[in-house]
């Protein structure tokens, strides 16, 4: 009986590995997209001020909506290795350092 549950969890084990690397592709696919099709998405949602006050005249909003596909094809790349833990972990450190209790 023991054998038959081991057996399960290992299978379930192997279904969320290939579940990380799904949604990863998912993932990269929406930021290579939005990276190639950038003026679609210019379309779609507009011009934002923020980038082209910082990143340029008249192209910045383009450079900006490229900006956030590579950083989506970042965290794509962070789920399908399943390495998203960890970075949280190391981005958010700083700031959880100081809320466990001085002893």
């Amino acid at each position: 009986m023991q054998a038959g549950k081991k057996n399960n969890s290992n299978i379930i084990v192997i279904k969320l590995k290939y579940m990380f690397i799904i949604i990863g592709l998912i993932i990269i696919i929406i930021g290579a997209l939005m990276v190639m099709k950038t003026e679609v998405f210019l379309s779609v949602f507009g011009r934002i001020e923020f980038f082209d006050k910082y990143l340029g005249t008249e192209g910045g909003t383009r450079m900006g909506y490229k900006i956030i596909g590579l950083l989506i094809i970042f965290i794509g790349v962070l789920v399908m290795t399943n390495l998203i833990g960890g970075f949280i972990e190391w981005v958010f450190a700083p700031l959880l350092r100081f809320s466990q209790p001085q002893q």
